[in-house]
């Protein structure tokens, strides 16, 4: 078992910024077009974040063209460039997967201070 603890400690992230449930984000992800690549911005609210260690994962939610669309993304995964942290949302749950049901002002999340 140590063996895997200690491979998988050495893929962990260390400069990345510490995520919460509710704060608007906007994650940097590598995109591979043929022989090239470029970098792409997906913008939006954290709605939530499951498991730990190796396997955590957190799941982006943002409108796009009146249409819900929601990403899942590995905290680890080197396709991350780097995530920016736009502002803290005041929130008492640990998964907002109620702002699916919300429309307009009602799926905002209040900033904290």
């Amino acid at each position: 078992m140590d063996i895997l603890r200690a491979i998988t400690q050495e893929q962990l992230r260390t400069d990345l910024p510490e995520l919460q449930i509710g704060d608007y984000v906007k994650v940097y992800i590598k995109i591979k077009e043929g022989n090239r690549e470029r970098i792409q911005m997906f913008e939006g609210t954290l709605i939530a974040m499951k498991h730990g260690g190796i396997q955590q994962t957190f799941t982006v939610r943002r409108m796009s063209y009146g249409v819900g669309v929601e990403k899942t993304f590995p905290v680890h995964s080197p396709k991350i460039d780097h995530i920016e942290i736009v502002r803290h949302g005041k929130v008492r749950r640990a998964k907002l997967y109620y702002l699916r049901d919300r429309v307009g002002k009602a799926a905002k999340v209040k900033e904290r201070v």
